[in-house]
């Protein structure tokens, strides 16, 4: 099996609809499957005391000037829709409220994505679920007995899922990747699991490639100094390149486990066992 290979876009946009195609180009550019945003109702997902709290940030200097900032609308992701059709990539976001999800609805998407801190929100499970779209489930900041409540749900109403092992921890510390927990996932649950990183670099995912991940997300960006949470765990778009050709290097190279002599080593046997024959 292929692997799935999205570039989180995320907020790294900073609302900026030039640097939102230059990362959407960048994508393309690098062979991925597709993009990936987030997308929140502002005063759903934070308290009125949180919005009005300081905060400064480019575009002013409380919380709310900074979240709306980031935050694209309907006008944004219809061009962003537009763009990607005329590029020729798929894109799909993770909605951190019903509203989002429902905004969201109303694009001819093939996938949703449950971010891991909604993982736990039973609502957003039962309405995203309901829509039978290939669902990508991180699993961060969980434990056992809530993915299997989210697991549940997705297999009540048929829809078709793999989890993400995720360390929600930006950037992640390499020690805390925990690899192998992407096999306990697949034995546990006895379905494909994928690996979303926010770790600095590559090696982490290239080695995630090795446990059978079917799916592998990591944060894409223009330049890791850019003003953003998320742009330190990012990677940037000669990174990016180099991740996915590397990747389908590594799922040559991994191969099927049976043991094979090949035409070409009994013309070497040949040669190096003639004396013993």
């Amino acid at each position: 099996m292929t692997i799935f290979i999205a570039a989180e876009i995320g907020i790294n946009h900073n609302g900026d609809m030039d640097i939102c195609k230059k990362l959407i180009d960048a994508a393309k550019e690098a062979g991925c499957d597709a993009v990936k945003f987030q997308k929140r109702t502002i005063d759903l997902v934070y308290t009125k005391e949180v919005l009005e709290s300081s905060r400064e940030s480019p575009w002013g200097t409380t919380q709310r000037e900074q979240k709306e900032g980031l935050e694209f609308g309907a006008e944004e992701y219809d061009e962003i829709n537009k763009y990607c059709e005329k590029v020729g990539i798929e894109w799909y976001a993770s909605a951190w409220d019903l509203e989002s999800q429902k905004f969201l609805s109303k694009y001819d998407l093939k996938y949703n994505k449950i971010a891991s801190a909604m993982m736990i929100y039973e609502p957003l499970l039962e309405y995203v679920s309901k829509e039978k779209k290939h669902t990508f489930i991180s699993t961060g900041m969980s434990d056992y007995d809530q993915i299997k409540k989210a697991i549940d749900i997705f297999e009540h109403n048929n829809c078709p899922f793999e989890l993400m092992h995720t360390v929600s921890t930006y950037p992640m510390k390499v020690e805390h990747a925990n690899l192998k927990m992407i096999n306990t996932l697949q034995q546990r649950y006895n379905c494909n699991v994928g690996y979303s990183g926010h770790e600095v670099g590559l090696a982490v995912s290239f080695a995630a490639v090795s446990f059978g991940i079917t799916s592998l997300e990591r944060h894409i960006t223009l330049d890791r100094s850019m003003y953003g949470s998320d742009q330190s765990a990012s990677i940037e778009p000669h990174g990016f390149k180099n991740l996915v050709t590397t990747v389908r290097q590594l799922e040559k190279a991994i191969g099927n486990g049976n043991k094979v002599i090949l035409d070409e080593e009994k013309t070497v046997a040949e040669k190096l066992r003639n004396h013993i024959l």
